[in-house]
């Protein structure tokens, strides 16, 4: 058959439990929609998915496991990739310590809207994907799992590949909704703190099992 649909049930079983794993993608998505509202979380989740289009291409095209036979390219894609969650979390804590200072100078001040963003968002969530070598290796390993009896497995793959992509895209566009809806009720500075402290430990965490594994 040209495509195998017998292997659908449980990819979708098997995507939706990935999808709802929380990473790096879902912190960068939470905190920036709660910080700066939709747009902009809608921007960083444009970022994220290109970079996820790009990377199943890759494998879907053969290049992914050309890339995943050599440890060298593997390596710098960690680091790199290690290296951008940390500056992440460096930025994040620098904003922590300039609104300290503002705070200390001039008082607690609650702002009417929400603030904003003088980041791109749309390249802080292609970068923060791109560089993450997790996504092409879970692909490498999780898509040809379920080709079954296709006879064009490419197009199987493509398939796989755009069912993954969309059911990520519905998952992460209700984060950006839901937490741009909440947003105007938690500016408190206390919880923005508190939401910075966690993305932070976050990146770093992540960061620090990307080079681990």
């Amino acid at each position: 058959m040209l495509l195998d649909f017998t292997a659908l049930p449980a990819f979708l079983l098997a995507s939706v439990v990935v999808i709802l794993t929380p990473g790096v993608d879902a912190f960068l998505l939470l905190r920036t929609s709660l910080r700066f509202g939709t747009r902009p979380g809608m921007y960083a989740l444009a970022g994220i998915h290109t970079a996820s289009f790009l990377q199943v291409a890759v494998v879907i095209s053969g290049l992914g496991a050309l890339v995943s036979r050599n440890p060298a390219v593997l390596s710098i894609l960690k680091w790199v990739g290690a290296a951008y969650l940390l500056y992440l979390a460096a930025m994040i804590l620098r904003g922590l310590w300039l609104a300290r200072q503002e705070t200390a100078k001039d008082g607690l001040v609650v702002p009417d809207e929400l603030p904003h963003d003088d980041g791109n968002p749309y390249l802080r969530g292609l970068l923060s994907n791109i560089t993450n070598p997790k996504m092409l290796l879970f692909s490498l390993a999780f898509l040809p799992q379920f080709v079954g009896s296709s006879t064009q497995p490419a197009l199987q793959l493509v398939m796989l590949g755009v069912v993954f992509l969309v059911l990520a895209a519905i998952w992460e566009v209700t984060i950006v909704l839901a937490a741009s809806r909440i947003a105007t009720r938690l500016r408190h500075p206390r919880f923005q703190k508190s939401l910075d402290m966690v993305s932070a430990a976050a990146f770093v965490s992540i960061s620090v099992g990307l080079v681990a594994t």
